[in-house]
């Protein structure tokens, strides 16, 4: 979802409300407690967006087109683009920081990979790690592949 998109129908919807004199009877002080909440309120939510939408759910794909982007493991860290540490829930693997929960159905998940036999063929290397805490970005140039 796009966040200039839900602010400005936030705001168009702000603008309705003080037109439509709903707030002209209010105090100042209670004008601004209102518009205190809804900016709260809009915040929190556009929050909670983001926090779903960098969920990293990975769909491993047999065909390399029918991929979002196509990977290839590394023996070392020091090679990798991405430490990827494999989750055993869903819920685990959020944010966009090498935590990674694989699932049976390309329609549960966030991106579709196909990993490749060759690193020259590949968009992004990785290496998997034993612990979720050595997880991350090791090339940020390449953090926009999974977004």
């Amino acid at each position: 979802m796009n966040g200039g998109k839900t602010l400005t129908i936030a705001k168009g919807w702000l603008i309705f409300y003080v037109q439509h004199g709903f707030c002209k009877q209010m105090s100042k002080h209670r004008y601004m407690k209102t518009i205190h909440s809804f900016l709260i309120l809009l915040v929190s939510f556009l929050l909670f967006l983001s926090g779903s939408i960098k969920a990293q759910k990975i769909y491993s794909s047999d065909s390399r087109y029918d991929a979002d982007i196509k990977i290839f493991v590394v023996d070392s860290r020091y090679d990798a683009d991405l430490l990827v540490y494999k989750t055993e829930s869903r819920y685990d693997a959020t944010g966009n920081e090498g935590l990674w929960h694989f699932v049976e159905s390309k329609y549960d998940a966030d991106k579709k990979v196909y990993f490749s036999d060759s690193r020259y063929d590949a968009d992004l290397l990785i290496h998997f790690v034993d612990s979720r805490y050595d997880a991350g970005w090791r090339n940020k140039e390449r953090i926009y592949l999974l977004y």
